[in-house]
C-alpha cells in the first residue's frame, strides 16, 4: 500500500504525520500504511527526515500533527509495554558499557514479554536461540558485546529484535557496517520473515532489490511512493539528490541506478 493510499485502520500506520524539532520542520505531512507482511524502504539525503519518521512510528517521538496508529488506534492510548511486544526497533547506534554477552543483549528482546523478575520461559529460550541462528551470532553467543566488530554489533541488535518477535520491525540504517555478504543475507533474511518491515536505507540499489514499496523523503515531505520502478528515476533522483543517474532494468527485473560524474 503506498503512502498516497494510507488506511489508518490496517496495521502500523502514519496519517498527515509532522514533526517539529529545533524550531524547524523535519516531518511534512508524511503518510505510510504498509501492507501486511510487505518491506518498506525509506529513502532520501540525509536530513530528510528518515531517522525521525521511524522515531515517530515506534511512538519515541510524538507527531506534532497527524496520526499514528495501531490497527486503528492512536498510538498514544496503546500501553507501552504492549506496544513493546509488537514493534521492535534497531536504532542506528547502541553501545553499552555493561558488561554483557551476546546471548544477554539478544536476551533483551524477551524483556517486554516477560514479567519482572521472573525467570525466562521455555518461549524465551527458543526465541533468543532462533534469532541467533537467523543472524549467524550462535557461536559468539558467550562472548562480550565490546569485543565485537560494528558489524557484528549490528547483527547481536537486530537479533534482539527478532527475539521480541515483533509483527512490525522498524530498522534505521541496518546494513551500515556491515561488508557486502551480510548485506545481502540481512535483506535476505528480513524479506523473509513473516513481519511488517520498514526499513531506512541509503543505497537505492538494495532498495531497489528488496523491497515491495519505496517512500521517497526529501526535506521531510514524501516526494514518491511506489514501486522502485515507480519511484528510482533518473528524474527524481536527480531532484531529490541532486546527482545525474542512469536507470537501467537488471536481469531480474528490477531498476538499477548507476550514478553519473558531473
Amino acid at each position: 500500500m503506498t503512502a498516497a493510499e494510507s488506511d489508518p485502520d490496517v496495521g502500523l500506520a502514519a496519517t498527515g504525520v509532522s514533526r517539529s524539532l529545533g524550531g524547524g520542520l523535519v516531518l511534512d505531512g508524511v503518510s505510510v500504511a504498509p501492507a501486511d507482511g510487505s518491506t518498506v524502504g525509506v529513502l532520501g539525503p540525509n536530513g530528510s527526515g528518515k531517522s525521525t519518521l521511524l522515531r515517530v512510528l515506534a511512538g519515541v517521538l510524538k507527531p506534532s500533527a497527524g496520526r499514528v496508529t495501531v490497527d486503528g488506534q492512536d498510538l498514544s492510548d496503546v500501553a507501552r509495554r504492549t506496544l513493546a511486544q509488537r514493534v521492535a526497533v534497531v536504532e542506528q547506534h547502541s553501545d553499552t558499557q555493561i558488561p554483557l554477552t551476546v546471548r544477554d543483549v539478544v536476551g533483551l528482546g524477551r524483556v517486554p514479554h516477560r514479567r519482572a523478575w521472573l525467570a525466562s520461559s521455555a518461549t524465551d529460550e527458543a526465541a533468543i536461540h532462533e534469532a541467533l541462528e537467523q543472524t549467524g551470532m550462535t557461536t559468539k553467543a558467550s562472548q562480550r558485546w565490546q569485543t565485537l566488530s560494528g558489524g557484528e554489533r549490528q547483527r547481536v541488535q537486530i537479533a534482539r529484535a527478532l527475539a521480541q518477535r515483533p509483527r512490525e520491525l522498524l530498522l534505521d540504517e541496518p546494513t551500515n557496517h556491515l561488508d557486502v555478504q551480510h548485506q545481502f543475507e540481512l535483506l535476505d533474511l528480513l524479506s523473509s520473515l513473516p513481519v511488517t518491515s520498514v526499513i531506512a536505507l541509503h543505497d537505492l540499489n538494495l532498495a531497489a532489490m528488496y523491497c515491495d514499496e519505496i517512500v521517497l523523503l526529501d526535506q521531510g515531505a514524501v516526494v514518491a511512493a511506489g514501486s522502485s520502478a515507480d519511484v528510482l528515476t533518473e528524474d527524481l533522483i536527480l531532484q531529490v539528490y541532486n546527482v545525474k543517474a542512469e536507470v537501467t532494468t537488471s536481469p531480474e527485473g528490477h531498476p538499477h541506478v548507476r550514478f553519473l560524474r558531473n
